[in-house]
């Protein structure tokens, strides 16, 4: 679901979600030239300082705050945005892949091109978390893990809901057999998501479905899916594997009370 913003930026976002607020931005609207044309939010995606800072200012005048940004690692760790007052400089940024809340306004925001950006949260709003998960984190337990974060900050909530926004489709996602058998060996129930190539040892990965899975066996029963491609959407996505040089998006989300 696509639509423009209070600041006339265009955003994807999902169903509306009683307590929550969010969207993942695109490409569109912003002053970067060059691959990360336009609206790049990303610091270390080798854009000009002044571009990004540019766009972020943008984004930050879309939002109830400043956004808490996180440091990527293609991990597991799950960063407490309430722990937190203000933060520092780029490098002093909370190593993590997930962020969750239960305050309201606290934007949560995640970066990505072509790793799902998951939105996740209780279904009364009461309270949020945000992850970024590529294979690496996905089969490392980051969405697991951040229901397990929320849960504990929020414990006796049984309903949770989650929102997969835009990412590699399974048509552009080759892979080895090292990612086939990260997931199929600790779950022989996800090798549904992978369909043998024509080349030896290679695969097609379905990111999303994955995702899906692995949220509906902890318990998370209301599901949705973007269905857009970052790879195929150049227009409107960066994509990593596409252009290798390229920006990134963010996914934001807050509790709005």
């Amino acid at each position: 679901m696509e639509h423009l913003t209070q600041a006339s930026l265009p955003t994807v976002s999902g169903q509306p979600w009683p307590g929550i607020n969010y969207f993942c931005t695109t490409r569109q609207g912003g002053v970067s030239t060059g691959p990360w044309a336009s609206f790049n939010l990303g610091a270390h995606a080798g854009d000009e300082h002044d571009a990004v800072n540019n766009n972020r200012q943008r984004l930050r005048a879309m939002l109830p705050g400043d956004p808490v940004w996180l440091k990527q690692v293609h991990g597991a760790e799950v960063f407490d945005a309430d722990e937190v007052a203000m933060q520092g400089p780029v490098n002093d940024l909370p190593v993590a892949d997930a962020a969750v809340t239960l305050q309201t306004n606290r934007v949560l925001a995640i970066m990505t091109a072509d790793c799902l950006p998951v939105v996740l949260a209780s279904t009364d709003g009461q309270a949020l978390g945000v992850a970024h998960a590529g294979w690496r984190g996905l089969a490392a337990g980051v969405l697991e893990n951040t229901l397990y974060a929320l849960r504990r900050r929020l414990p006796g909530n049984s309903a949770w809901r989650a929102w997969i926004g835009p990412a590699i489709s399974q048509p552009c996602f080759e892979v080895g057999a090292d990612v086939y058998e990260a997931f199929t060996e600790a779950d022989p129930h996800s090798a549904v998501f992978f369909t043998p190539e024509k080349t030896d040892g290679k695969w097609l990965a379905d990111l999303p479905g994955l995702a899906r899975h692995r949220l509906l066996k902890v318990g998370v029963e209301t599901i949705e899916l973007s269905d857009q491609c970052t790879v195929n959407q150049a227009d409107m996505f960066y994509s990593y594997r596409r252009d290798a040089a390229t920006g990134r998006m963010a996914t934001l989300a807050w509790r709005t009370g």
